[in-house]
């Protein structure tokens, strides 16, 4: 990051099948604090075809944010099944964000909707999972979410800017 200026750090827990309160991601964490930038993760079920386990937002993502309040830890891949543990962590914890990456407009659960229109406008940022899903791919239907202009702004772009400080 300081050689080559990149923005955060991100890391799958499901690869080494190991959870994020696992203690060998914590000098990553300490770090992530050092330098100031986001930690991101996975949250929700995997892809591939490994335990989903590590996904959870809850106990894990919760157990990090309390143990590294510093760290801003952006939860990439919506967190569903368990999107209402996904805002309710972003809810609880300052520092935690939620990202849409890997889902399409039509994919989002109505929790993280109802969210982003709510409470939640300065904590969920458009992601696509380029290049398994394009960006105009994942904005198909965006209308229909019937965000007002400020929440539309904030989720396409404002809140990654500040999160991710560019």
């Amino acid at each position: 990051m300081r050689e080559l200026g990149f923005k955060g750090v991100r890391v799958l827990p499901w690869l080494w099948e190991v959870p994020p309160t696992h203690p060998r991601f914590y000098p990553i964490y300490s770090e992530c604090c050092e330098l100031g930038v986001p930690f991101g993760t996975q949250v929700g079920h995997t892809g591939p075809l490994l335990p989903s386990e590590y996904g959870r937002p809850i106990p894990y993502v919760d157990q990090v944010a309390i143990d590294f309040p510093e760290l801003v830890i952006v939860g990439g891949h919506i967190g569903y099944p368990w999107t209402d543990e996904m805002v309710a962590v972003a809810t609880k914890h300052s520092n935690v964000y939620i990202d849409t990456s890997a889902y399409t407009v039509q994919r989002y659960p109505s929790a993280l909707v109802d969210y982003l229109r709510g409470h939640g406008r300065h904590k969920v940022l458009f992601g696509t999972n380029w290049p398994m899903i394009p960006p105009a791919r994942a904005l198909h239907g965006l209308a229909s979410l019937q965000l007002d202009a400020e929440v539309e702004a904030l989720f396409l772009g404002a809140n990654a800017r500040r999160v991710f400080r560019l």
